[in-house]
């Protein structure tokens, strides 16, 4: 009989041939090898043409407890959805390729699925948080658009596009199939993120989760695929389509 898996690690990737470089991959097996509890990684695939999908195959089928999802190119959400229901864990963290949050900091958001929060999420903001390297504007744009989730969306969360949440079972699948503005993504010729983590938590907050920011250590990693002006617009946009949704209703809560 299986183990049952206590935590699975969610990983998107969109071509990653330059992260893949760096080993990031292994840096996760070797972390999650010294744990004391079962885990499994899932490496989900936004249609990857850069050649890295063939180096995540040979990776899964090295790594026993590796599986990876092969998905059409429809962003990020829908990428990251399709492998929070994948996984068989308790517990369900997503966390970026390039592990601009290294998968250790997980040994602070564990400690208080004790207290029974069941959605908890890396902070780049609160007090002892670590943010290094990044650019002055992309801090400043972050700021801007966190002030505007608050008043909108979700108030009293002070970094809600950090990309390291951890949910229970639960609570992922209960959230990830309720996205409505990001629920439904078509096939994408670009690399937008979006704004889904804020829908999400939207989500989590009116269907009644407990939520519990933490503060992580983060390291900005230089990418290309952040346009500020035209990114930030279609974000915005986004988060006032999540506040109208509420209004008309259409969030079957």
């Amino acid at each position: 009989m299986q183990n049952e898996v206590f935590l699975s690690v969610v990983i998107p990737s969109y071509n990653e041939k330059q992260n893949l470089e760096r080993h990031v991959l292994e840096e996760v097996i070797e972390y999650l090898t010294k744990q004391d509890y079962e885990w499994e990684v899932v490496l989900s695939d936004d249609g990857s043409k850069d050649g890295s999908l063939v180096e995540l195959e040979a990776f899964a089928r090295k790594h026993p407890k590796v599986q990876l999802l092969k998905n059409a190119h429809r962003g990020k959400a829908a990428t990251v959805t399709a492998g929070m229901l994948a996984a068989r864990g308790q517990w369900r963290l997503f966390t970026d390729f390039d592990q601009s949050t290294p998968l250790k900091e997980i040994r602070k958001l564990l400690p208080y699925i004790k207290q029974d929060y069941e959605v908890i999420i890396g902070s780049r903001e609160m007090i002892g948080a670590q943010r290094n390297e990044e650019p002055w504007y992309r801090h400043l744009m972050g700021r801007v658009f966190n002030i505007v989730v608050q008043i909108m969306t979700v108030p009293g969360l002070l970094d809600t596009q950090c990309g390291f949440k951890l949910f229970s079972s639960r609570a992922a699948e209960t959230l990830f199939p309720k996205l409505l503005v990001y629920g439904h993504q078509k096939h994408r010729q670009d690399a937008f993120t979006g704004a889904f983590d804020v829908e999400l938590l939207f989500l989590a907050n009116k269907l009644g989760f407990a939520i519990r920011e933490v503060p992580i250590h983060w390291v900005h990693h230089q990418t290309n695929r952040v346009s500020p002006i035209k990114d930030s617009l279609r974000m915005f946009w986004d988060i006032a389509k999540v506040r109208m949704a509420f209004w008309q209703g259409k969030y079957k809560t």
